[in-house]
This record gives structure tokens, sequence and C-alpha cells, in this order.
């Protein structure tokens, strides 16, 4: 029995010894873990969301440039890192080493435009369809006003047997030499003739002004011209019986007078023939017709050349023109040669590559962004860029596309975005690869907390919290909002300025503190 109690009160002794050893231990690493908490003061600041994803530069336009026909090319004008301009030529072919449908082209083109030049060129064709309605519109008025027409005839009839007595008058003058009293009768005959188209001119006065066509003004018109020629006859032959003797020379060309005027008034009678029963039905309707193609021909042209006409005479032209651009390659935009295949002397084929052109005036870069993200990505938003290549340098960048559509690889779908730089030095080069932060919120003033801070705690976000005095962090429910990579803002809960939030809480409290667990 007293050994009993001896072997009790030892493991009595050791039991108390242990479990004060223990609590010892406990209290020691409670102080130990305490001590090693890092604590931050909850305050207010700016916070900078930013969505990240990598991405390859590219230019803003690239083009691979090949010919389009055959040939040894005789000219390459650019190297390997030339700044060129739109429409630039790069490189020519010969002229004897092109294919026959080439050189055929120079003259289809030629031929082409000066088929388009005729159609747009319409000022001369519609004056010359104006003046043919106009004799068209003359020709049928004084067909159905024949009286006009008849009268001007006899007229003509009646001039032309004059002009032949005046003529064979003067002939016989010079043939034979006149008396005295042929003298004085002519010189009577001048007077007379002067009277006479004086009172003809004075009849004409009143209607002068009056219409082309007026039938009084016309036989008052051809009474001043007969007036006329007879005083002109009569002072040709007085003139010719004051002459005393008459040459060969003016025989000859008095001869020559007769013979005129009898031809001419031959003709004045066959004019007359012609009119003086008027026209036929069928001439009337001959004019007519004349008149009315006349009026649509220049009602066509007054509309201009017929669009369909048009449109095939410009196709034959850049169709030809088309195929003499194969001549040469041109740069179709702005930018910097980033190679040279073709070399003078070369023997090329169509498809056969010549240069690489790179639009290098704006870099781009294509990331992609997942459909979690993509919502807060917007047209215009900045960006920060950085490159493994160039160390320690920031580039700032713009939003400038927003894919619509995304795309599915691996189950995983996601969105391109297009950031362009805006402060390109020498440094960035096509091709590189960049990072890419795109900034998608900037608040001011907000009560903000570490990330690292944040655990999960049944089902809710918390942080824990240190007070002076207290044995163990205390946890304290929070709300989040926008977050950063280090900071997140605080919309709601427990959680209040000046609050020393744990960074580094343990992960087992109830070893530690007794109590929960802290969470993830």
């Amino acid at each position: 029995m007293k050994r009993f109690l001896t072997i009790l009160l030892v493991v009595v002794v050791l039991g108390g010894g242990i479990f004060a050893f223990g609590q010892y231990r406990a209290q020691q690493l409670r102080d130990e873990t305490l001590a090693s908490l890092q604590t931050e003061t909850v305050a207010t600041g700016s916070l900078t969301a930013t969505v990240g994803a990598t991405g390859v530069v590219r230019s803003n336009q690239s083009a691979t440039l090949m010919w389009e026909t055959s040939g040894t090319v005789e000219e390459v004008t650019v190297r390997a890192g030339d700044v060129v301009t739109a429409d630039q030529v790069l490189a020519s072919i010969k002229q004897t080493t092109l294919p026959q449908s080439v050189i055929l082209a120079q003259a289809d083109l030629v031929s082409a435009q000066n088929a388009l030049d005729d159609l747009y060129n319409v000022a001369l064709q519609q004056a010359q369809a104006l003046k043919a309605v106009e004799d068209a519109e003359k020709a049928l008025t004084d067909a159905q006003n024949p009286e006009l027409q008849q009268a001007l005839a006899l007229q003509t009839i009646a001039d032309a047997e004059k002009t032949l007595e005046d003529a064979e008058r003067s002939l016989r003058l010079l043939q034979t030499p006149a008396s005295q009293a042929d003298i004085d009768a002519a010189k009577a005959q001048v007077i007379l003739a002067e009277d006479a188209l004086e009172r003809a001119q004075e009849n004409f006065e009143p209607w002068e002004n009056k219409p082309e066509d007026n039938i009084i003004r016309a036989n008052l018109l051809a009474k001043v011209s007969a007036a006329q020629q007879e005083y002109d006859a009569a002072v040709r032959n007085l003139n010719g019986m004051l002459a005393n003797t008459a040459s060969a020379t003016e025989l000859a060309v008095a001869e020559a007078n007769v013979a005129t005027a009898q031809a001419q008034l031959l003709q004045a009678q066959r004019d007359y023939e012609e009119v003086k029963d008027g026209p036929s039905e069928a001439e009337i309707a001959l004019l007519t017709a004349q008149l009315t193609d006349a009026q649509e021909n220049y009602t066509d042209l007054s509309d201009g050349p017929d669009p369909e006409d048009v449109a095939a005479a410009e196709a034959r032209v850049a169709a030809a023109q088309a195929t003499l651009d194969t001549i040469s390659i041109k740069a179709p935009f702005a930018g910097v040669i980033s190679e040279v295949v073709v070399k003078p002397g070369d023997q090329v084929s169509p498809g056969s590559i010549a240069f690489k052109l790179d639009d290098l005036s704006h870099l781009l870069v294509d990331v992609e962004v997942s459909e979690v993200d993509i919502n807060r990505i917007k047209v215009g938003q900045s960006a920060i860029l950085t490159f493994d290549a160039i160390l320690a340098k920031e580039y700032q960048g713009r939003v400038a596309e927003v894919a619509l559509v995304g795309t599915t690889s691996a189950g995983v779908v996601s969105f391109k975005v297009t950031v362009e730089l805006l402060d390109i030095d020498e440094n960035v080069r096509s091709g590189m690869t960049a990072g890419v932060n795109i900034v998608v919120s900037e608040l001011e003033d907000v009560m903000l907390v570490p990330n690292r801070a944040v655990r999960v705690l049944n089902g809710e976000r918390v942080v824990y919290i240190l007070t002076d005095g207290s044995i163990a962090p205390s946890p304290v429910v929070i709300e989040l909002g926008v977050s950063s990579e280090t900071y997140s803002e605080v919309i709601g809960g427990e959680l209040k300025l000046g609050d020393n939030v744990v960074l580094n809480p343990p992960t087992d409290f109830s070893v530690i503190f007794g109590g929960g667990p802290p969470g993830r």
C-alpha cells in the first residue's frame, strides 16, 4: 500500500510537471507567433486596377510585295530600311523582256482613254447637234412656207437677167464706140437709177428690224438689191462709154462676165422650177423626220453620255492600266522596306516575292483577354507596356480595338484586344514580346486593404486585426470592390480606418491561440 502511494505520488508529480511545461511551451509559442506577425494600418489611398496579358509587337500594316508579270528586273530603287511613300516605284522590269500581252496593253490604254475622253467631251458634239437642229428647223419652215422661197427665186431670176443685160451692154460698148447721144442717155440712166435706189432704201428702212422670214421685208430687201444692181450697172455703162478704146484684156473680162451672167441666170431658172410648185408631202415628211432625229440626238447629248457606255470605257481603261502597272512594283502604302529579295538582272515570274513593307508609324500589340475580364476593357483605356528586351523602362499605350467575338481554345474563351504604343522609340521593334497591363479603373481616396491579408472564413472574406493588449488576432468580415495586384478597395464590412490588419496570419489558430482556423 505504501509502495502504491509512492508510485501514485510520482505519477502525479510527473503529470503536473508535464502539464506545466506544456502550458509554458504554448505560451512561449503564442508569444513567438505574436512577435512574428506583420501588420499594416488600414488607410485611404489611390488604387489602379489593371488587367494583364502578353502579346507580340506588330506593325500597323504589313505587306509582302510580289511580281504580277514575268521578265528581267531592270532597276531596284530601294534598300532595306528605306522609308518610302505610297505609290513610290520600288523596282521595274525591262521593256524588251515583257510579255506580248503587256506590250499590247499600252496601245489598248491609248485607245480606251481616247474613247472615254470622247464620251466626256460632249461640248463640241452638243454644238454640232444644236446646229443640226437649227438647220433642220429652217429647212422644214422653208418647205412649209413656199411663198417666200418662190419670191426669192423669182427675184434671183430678175437679178440674173439684169446682170446679163448689163454685161452684154458693157461688152457692146467696148466693141462699139458710143455717140454723144448715147453718153447723155447713159448719164440720165445713172441719175434715174440713183433716184430709184434711194426710194427703195427709204421703203425698206421701216421693215429693216422685222424678222428675216417676213415676206414683205424680203420683197423690199430684194428691191433694194435690184436697185443697187441697176445703179451699179448704169455707172459701169456710163464709164464704159466715156472710155474711148478698150484693151484686149478688158474685152476678155467683159466676155467672161457675159458667160458668168448667162450661167447664173440658167441656175436661177432651175432653182425656181424646184420651188414653184411647193414641196410634196413626202418631202415634208422627210424633213419632219430629219428634224425629229436631230432633236433626239441633241437631247441625248444634253443629258450627257450613257452611263453604261462610260462604265464600259472606264473598265477598258482600268483593265489596260492594271496590265501596265505590272511592269513595276509600287508601295501600296507609306512605310519602311523591311526586306529586299529582288536584285537587278533577276528573272522573275508572277508570284515571285520582291519586298516586304511595314508601316512602323504605329506599333500595335495584340493580346488575348479572358472572358471574365473582357467587359472591363474599353477602347481608349490607357495601358502600361514592358518588354523583356528593354529593361527598367515602361511604355504608354492605349486600347485601340476590342474584339466583339471571342475564340475558344482548349475550352477557354478569350477575346483579342489591340493596344497601340504611344511613345515609340528606336528600342521597340516589331516582333518583340510585350507585357501589357490595361488600366480598367482608377480610384482616389478609398479605404485599402493589402491583398495578402485577405482570407476566407466560413464562406466570407475576412482580415485579421490585432488590437493593443489582445492575446490573439480577431477576424473582421469585409466586402471588397476593385482590386489591383497588391491592394483591394474595401466597400463594406466591419473594418475601420486605423485598424492594424495582419499580413501573415498563422494557418493553425486552434493550436496556437485556441481559436478557430483563420481561413484561406
